[in-house]
């Protein structure tokens, strides 16, 4: 039974190594983008392998997320956690130390085996630990503690480029990973489930993974054409069939396909691919115009972002009451409408744009869309599956909107018709970043649209999330089993 209370001695150190391991994770997503010109110009890149350094992570984080979560429930969720601070911190120092593009690459697909572990081990192990009268007040406080620690990311990490280098956007992690470790061996509980066992879905990760892997690769070097890049589709689409049927017929599956026979969770999962589809791919690019075209610095395009996760913070909790009062189906089809018009905005921002006058009037339009329906989605998919499975079913949600995210790095630029060498053209870049935010517009239409044919009012006693506060851009919250803390 969980009595750790939140205002112990003992409590705060729980709380706080938390906080600081899954900060890493946040950190790093928000990060790198702004950090992708320079890296670019200093390992002589590509803007393939800007694509690759982006999604290299994203490809092992979202193939194995739902796995990190049962090693933890299975062999202690303390040790999968230090694990994964370790792992991360590790894959962070070689990508610090990278000497070219290609080792960078491998280095950030470690990382995101590292990211698997930690971040849902980070929430299960205050699910596990803590009292149950205490327990919603200590996610608050991860949640908006970790929001901040986003907000912080971009303006960090352009600090950090244009200061000491970009290097240290990854060698910072190791001294937080210092800090981290010692403080968990010593004040966190071990926990594990009892009723968990030893059987793993290791093909069905493998699976997942290598689909994602096969078709991003199809994607991204579809600008070249061959036969190698039709083998890789080709292959993919294959693995991806292979991952649904052993899903289908595994004894013990990671994600059981039987829980898409709600309708309710398989409209918003859609939904969730479509809006962090278009996300994923403004946040790539963004960094890159504000940079490439409009002139900012690393520090100046970092902060000029910030707006974004500013509004989430502070008005995501007052979005989550209104959408439990009036439903989720005005907020799911009102907010990816709004973003798509601040996405539409961000044709204003050229060469010499205003930040006042261009930039911020779009990422602000564009945060309020974000603000108006990230909580109402998480919400109606703990909503739309019964509480035994809130933990899956918010997994797998973050797992999609990570999975749409890296498929728009890989396809956006293609789709806009970016050459290799786009981003060291400003004119090139700026027309083509032009076409690609009508894609991410037109991603969010289609989000909307669905929202407002297939999202329905979910039943007054649903389960209501517990964390609050979003600041994380890349993905919705996950959200542990209340009782024993499982993400399943």
């Amino acid at each position: 039974m969980p009595d750790v209370r939140l205002a112990s001695p003992q409590g705060k150190w729980i709380l706080f190594t938390t906080i600081l391991g899954s900060s890493m994770a946040l950190l790093d997503a928000t990060v790198v983008n702004v950090a992708l010109p320079r890296m670019g110009r200093d390992l002589d890149a590509d803007l393939a392998s800007l694509q690759w350094t982006v999604n290299a992570y994203m490809v092992t984080l979202a193939g194995l997320i739902l796995l990190g979560g049962s090693l933890g429930d299975r062999y202690g969720r303390r040790r999968v956690f230090v694990i994964g601070v370790v792992w991360f911190a590790a894959a962070s120092l070689l990508c610090g130390l990278a000497p070219n593009v290609g080792v960078l690459i491998a280095a950030r697909a470690l990382q995101g085996v590292g990211g698997a572990l930690l971040t849902p081990g980070s929430l299960s192990l205050i699910q596990a630990t803590f009292h149950p009268d205490d327990r919603g007040r200590a996610v608050g406080l991860w949640s908006g503690f970790g929001g901040i620690g986003a907000a912080v990311g971009p303006f960090l990490g352009g600090w950090l480029v244009d200061g000491p280098g970009w290097r240290w956007v990854f060698l910072i992690n190791v001294p937080l990973a210092l800090v981290c470790v010692p403080v968990a061996l010593r004040h966190v509980p071990e926990s594990r489930d009892g009723r968990a066992h030893g059987h793993f879905d290791v093909l069905g990760a493998a699976l997942g993974a290598l689909a994602l892997a096969l078709l991003t690769y199809a994607l991204i070097e579809a600008r070249s054409g061959g036969l190698t890049v039709a083998v890789s589709a080709l292959a993919g689409l294959a693995t991806a069939v292979a991952f649904v049927v052993v899903e289908r017929r595994g004894a013990d599956p990671m994600m059981p396909l039987g829980i898409f026979a709600s309708r309710q969770f398989s409209a918003v999962n859609l939904v969730t691919l479509c809006v962090y589809a278009a996300f994923g791919g403004f946040f790539f690019l963004a960094a890159l115009q504000l940079q490439v075209v409009a002139g900012y610095s690393a520090l100046g395009a970092g902060t000029a972002l910030l707006p974004i996760t500013v509004l989430m913070l502070l008005f995501s909790a007052r979005s989550g009451e209104l959408g439990e009062r009036i439903g989720p189906r005005v907020p799911l089809t009102v907010g990816p409408l709004v973003a798509a018009a601040g996405m539409l905005l961000m044709l204003r921002v050229g060469p010499g744009a205003s930040y006042v006058a261009d930039v911020l009037p779009a990422l602000l339009v564009l945060g309020l869309g974000m603000v108006t329906l990230v909580a109402p989605l998480t919400a109606t998919v703990l909503a739309s599956v019964d509480t035994a499975r809130a933990g899956l079913a918010s997994g797998i949600n973050n797992a999609a909107a990570r999975a749409a995210g890296l498929v728009a790095v890989a396809a956006l630029p293609l789709l806009a018709g970016m050459g290799e060498e786009a981003y060291r053209s400003p004119p090139a870049f700026d027309a083509a970043f032009g076409r690609a935010m009508l894609w991410c517009a037109g991603a969010l239409v289609v989000g909307a649209v669905v929202a407002f044919t297939t999202v329905r009012r979910p039943p007054a006693d649903c389960r209501r999330p517990e964390c609050r506060r979003f600041g994380s851009v890349t993905a919705p919250p996950l959200e542990g089993r209340g009782g024993r803390g499982r993400l399943e």
